[in-house]
């Protein structure tokens, strides 16, 4: 690989660099502007008397053409950033396997228990420590549980972050223009065995003002909406209850009004239509405060109350599902704030299929099953209840919106017999999921963004065609392919950064734990030996529309 260095746009330096082959248009086009984004093309020929070169296409005697090819942005001090790289079959098109980091957090599942455990097991050729929590598999390019491109042989030599960096154009024009030289999504199994802490993600704005404020606490400056698909059932906390439940509860739960005050939870709220929704708002923002900030002493006599109280008349009524969880709460966090903040939320139980998308300032806590997650590139995390890690109450409470009313839940929009897309409303991802019958196959249609394919069980095919160089249409869905014993005739295999094209068909063949990467503007085709449970993220396709 060359590199372009950073000069002062002079045109003597303009002219050395053009010395480096022939663009198909100019580099620089005058006037210059601070971020106006160019890609340009040249060819060179050089002496086939190497390893490398055997990889390259052949032409006369013993010489070979290389087709390179780059991006560059002007800054705004008018330096010219380039890089160029290779382009010679490897990348752009082939499917390119994924070695993943796995979170062994407290509150995933153990051992062979965890569906996250044998993911990874299966993904890195790993043992599983039947001792050892298995939260979450990472599939992406955050610094805090980065993916690896895999190389000959079966080796991680390099970080997809650092691969994309240097092949940007997998990402595709769109996806660089708007988030830069970065996967703009995350993808995640998780294993929840017990409750996760009540927490809000911050957005872009107050994300790049704790980044910068707390940087070990707030890892990085993005925002974090998210969407988790059940694999089993699946439960959760998420969002305000309506004014109508709170007012039930605030009777129904004395303990509330014994550490917030019987003066707070006794407000008399306006019967003005007009300023109703205001104020309701406001007295359920002044209480949820008053209520997280209580001193802990207040709240582990309040909590010991309510224990003691819902145990006994568990002997003589059946206890609503809110009252059972503060029960399941408190025996994995006793003495907790968060077992009476619970009931403050919706208790929200999705069946396997079944989707939740969570927008940045809005509380929720995972409280158990098994999912795939997705959200825009960040971890940060801002918790306040059923956690012994840092909390930040003030900064909670102060960001939240106190929307109230149930979530929305996806159930999947249908696309064709085999696959449904779950569309939230953000830009950075959707979620395709997948499922193919024995003997079946699907082609998931170029677009103009990257994908991450996740094989969650069974055993089958997936490649490219070779012909796939055009991009594709933005609205494209996954499409019906009748199956083909012979289909990897005409496709390209699926490949790693360094690996050749002459792979053999085992290179095409996926099973469960597999994680591929897909270059935007890529065709990949899907076929099966038993049946085929798989999933796709991708940035949003309505995003295409908008550019």
């Amino acid at each position: 690989m060359e590199q372009l260095v950073d000069d002062p746009l002079t045109p003597a330096n303009l002219a050395r660099k053009e010395s480096f082959g022939s663009p198909t248009r100019p580099l620089i086009s005058s006037p210059y502007r601070a971020g106006r984004r160019f890609i340009f093309h040249y060819t060179r020929t050089l002496e086939c008397n190497d390893s490398k070169a055997q990889s390259l296409t052949y032409s006369g005697n013993g010489t070979g053409t290389d087709t390179y090819s780059g991006t560059g942005i002007v800054s705004s001090n008018n330096i010219l950033t380039t890089m160029v790289t290779e382009n010679n079959g490897k990348h752009e098109g082939d499917l390119v396997r994924l070695k993943c980091s796995v979170q062994n957090y407290d509150w995933g599942r153990t051992g062979h228990e965890s569906l996250v455990a044998k993911m990874f097991s299966s993904n890195c050729d790993g043992q599983i420590d039947e001792t050892e929590h298995y939260a979450e598999l990472w599939m992406g390019t955050h610094a805090s549980g980065p993916s690896y491109v895999v190389g000959e042989k079966g080796i991680e030599d390099l970080s997809l972050k650092s691969w994309i960096l240097k092949n940007p154009q997998v990402l595709g024009d769109v996806v660089v223009d708007k988030w830069g030289v970065d996967l703009p999504f995350m993808f995640k199994v998780l294993s929840v065995a017990r409750a996760l802490s009540i927490q809000a993600h911050p957005d872009k704005e107050l994300a790049g003002f704790l980044h910068m404020l707390k940087p070990n606490v707030y890892k990085d400056a993005n925002h974090k909406p998210e969407m988790v698909v059940a694999l089993t059932e699946f439960e959760a906390l998420c969002g305000f209850i309506s004014f109508k439940e709170l007012e039930a509860v605030l009777e129904s739960v004395p303990e509330i009004k014994e550490v917030i005050g019987t003066a707070y939870a006794g407000q008399v709220l306006p019967v003005n239509e007009h300023e109703k929704e205001e104020k309701q708002t406001q007295f359920l923002q002044s209480i949820f405060i008053k209520l997280m900030s209580a001193e802990s002493k207040v709240v582990s006599a309040a909590v010991t109350k309510l224990i003691s109280r819902l145990t006994m008349e568990n002997e003589t009524r059946k206890l609503t599902s809110k009252e059972e969880l503060a029960l399941k709460l408190e025996n994995e966090h006793p003495h907790d704030i968060g077992v009476i903040a619970s009931f403050f939320f919706n208790h929200v139980r999705l069946n396997p299929g079944e989707a939740l998308h969570i927008s940045p300032n809005e509380p929720h806590a995972y409280l158990g099953g098994e999912c795939v997650e997705c959200m825009a590139t960040s971890d940060n995390v801002v918790r306040a209840g059923l956690t012994p890690k840092n909390r930040d109450v003030k900064i909670l409470c102060s960001m939240l919106t106190y929307k109230q009313g149930s979530p929305e839940i996806l159930k999947g929009v249908p696309v064709n017999e085999y696959t449904k897309r779950y569309n939230p409303p953000f830009d950075e991802f959707e979620v395709e999921q997948c499922v193919l019958d024995q003997g079946a196959s699907v082609i998931f249609p170029a677009v103009p963004g990257p994908s991450i394919f996740l094989v969650l069980s069974g055993q089958g095919f997936m490649y490219t065609p070779s012909s796939t160089t055009a991009a594709a249409a933005p609205l494209s869905s996954p499409s019906l392919s009748p199956p083909s014993s012979s289909s990897s005739a005409s496709s390209s295999p699926l490949s790693s950064p360094s690996s050749s094209s002459s792979s053999s068909l085992s290179d095409d063949m996926v099973r469960g734990g597999d994680v591929l990467f897909a270059p935007a503007n890529t065709e990949v085709h899907v076929s099966t030996e038993s049946a085929l449970h798989l999933y796709r993220a991708g940035v949003n396709h309505l995003t295409f529309l908008k550019t």
